[in-house]
């Protein structure tokens, strides 16, 4: 136990994996790699750095004396500086060409979008992971009818896999949204103090070719296809913005799917896992608390607000650049990245685990009949030769009346006899009409067609067999 405040995200929501991108020694090793980058991309165009001075920075990537670097920002009161200078310690022979015509943001940008670029990847497995779950369960209850609500009143009977599919469907468009965003995800690479790249083109005494070339290698050692053509000190925060809003999306899919099973656990019809000693309630031994699902709702409520921060780095980034956005950004979008991660680890663990319970759902069914066939009854009525409007009339007034005497009594009356003598249909055919599988319309059918024609072409090209598997320890 700590002495001091830690986040909760650190110590009980996110992934091991998760937490290592976001980490110090993921930053700054990162951090003396770009500089191994830069040194090779210069003396591959002509600058005297020598092979023993670049060897010398590549054996002291790991070699990170924090302590020392605490030492260089006390005096220097600047981060980037204390590291130059702590890394030059460590390479002696190559201290003279380390971070040879940048400026801050090469390392602190370009380090920030590979943590990013590293983060989105991880995120995409995950999130493929948890579509695959979402598949299964709608598949499993792709028949199984279920009352469906409007403004949380009963409304109509639907499939259970129909209401899986509507959050599958959320996040398989924040999916997509994030395939469209790491396929359009550009470097900074080596732009200068303004973006200009005048240092460069001063080191390569005014050569544009090279300074071209020198941008082009380091983006491609880094494992990006391109850097943008244009930017300030640093790169456009549009793309923090866009990230941020990415995250928040997921959140709020995440939300919905979670609201709606705390709704559902309060029905009876669903269930999260639960240990077999796991606890309920300190006061009510029999409780059985959908707690991931909040957890769930929680975590995306902090990253959907979280979400702000982007938009307001974006707009508030003076002419070439401020540092305003700075101590912000340590802290949003690690946290954002961190947060979502908890979700998407919460909801797998979830729809792993979920129990469902048909029998609940047709408990209810039942319960709200003829209720929930009135529209059925209504075509059927003008099939058989009724006017549209006559017919809704005396079944809005009958159902009215019945519902109401139900609840200032507590009794049902008997609605369905009253309503084949209004609309004029036969015991048989107000039997068939009241069919559990006979009212929830082409639920079945477009269950089967969406998992079809658009979650399998997805799961067919992205699902990753190797990704890490969503764990959770709390």
């Amino acid at each position: 136990m700590s002495l001091f405040y830690e986040s909760p995200l650190t110590t009980r929501y996110a992934s091991t994996e998760m937490k290592e991108v976001f980490s110090s020694v993921f930053k700054y090793r990162t951090w003396r790699k770009l500089w191994v980058a830069l040194a090779e991309g210069q003396k591959e165009l002509g600058l005297p750095i020598t092979d023993v001075q670049i060897q010398e920075m590549k054996n002291a990537i790991d070699r990170i004396d924090f302590d020392k670097v605490r030492e260089y920002e006390k005096e220097t009161r600047h981060e980037v500086m204390a590291h130059i200078h702590a890394f030059g310690d460590a390479a002696p022979k190559a201290r003279g060409v380390i971070h040879m015509g940048a400026t801050s943001s090469y390392v602190t940008d370009n380090g920030d979008l590979i943590a990013l670029k590293t983060a989105l990847q991880l995120l995409k497995g995950k999130l493929i992971l948890l579509i695959e779950k979402l598949n299964h369960l709608a598949l499993k209850e792709e028949n199984t009818p279920c009352l469906g609500y409007t403004h949380f009143q009963p409304a109509q009977a639907t499939t259970f896999g129909k209401r899986v599919c509507l959050w599958l469907q959320d996040f398989l468009t924040d999916f997509k949204d994030l395939l469209a965003l790491m396929e359009d995800f550009p470097f900074l690479g080596c732009k200068g103090a303004i973006g200009s790249q005048g240092s460069f083109l001063a080191l390569f005494e005014g050569d544009h070719q090279k300074v071209i070339a020198l941008d082009n290698t380091i983006t491609q050692k880094m494992g990006f296809n391109r850097s943008f053509l244009i930017c300030s000190q640093t790169f456009p925060r549009k793309q923090e913005q866009r990230i941020l809003y990415l995250l928040s999306s997921i959140g709020a899919s995440a939300y919905k799917c979670a609201t709606d099973l705390r709704l559902l656990s309060h029905l009876g019809e669903v269930e999260e896992p639960f240990k077999k000693e796991q606890v309920g309630s300190s006061a009510m031994p029999y409780k059985r608390n959908p707690i991931y699902s909040e957890r769930v709702c929680g975590l995306s409520r902090f990253v959907i607000n979280l979400s702000q921060n982007g938009a307001d780095n974006a707009s508030l980034q003076w002419l070439e650049r401020s540092l305003d956005d700075s101590s912000n950004r340590r802290m949003a979008i690690p946290e954002a990245f961190l947060g979502i991660d908890g979700v998407v680890n919460l909801l797998y663990t979830i729809i792993s685990g979920l129990k469902t319970f048909p029998k609940m759902m047709e408990a209810h069914l039942e319960e709200h009949l003829p209720y929930i066939s009135i529209e059925t009854i209504l075509a059927a009525a003008v099939l058989k030769g009724m006017d549209r409007q006559e017919a809704h009339e005396v079944l809005r007034k009958h159902s009215f009346k019945a519902g109401r005497e139900k609840k200032e009594t507590g009794k049902s009356p008997d609605l369905l006899n009253t309503l084949l003598e209004a609309v004029q249909l036969t015991p048989g055919e107000m039997e068939d009409l009241l069919k559990p599988e006979n009212l929830t319309g082409r639920s079945h059918q477009q269950v089967l067609e969406f998992l079809k024609f658009e979650v399998a072409p997805i799961l067919e090209k992205h699902l990753d067999l190797d990704a890490l598997i969503p764990s959770v320890e709390f």
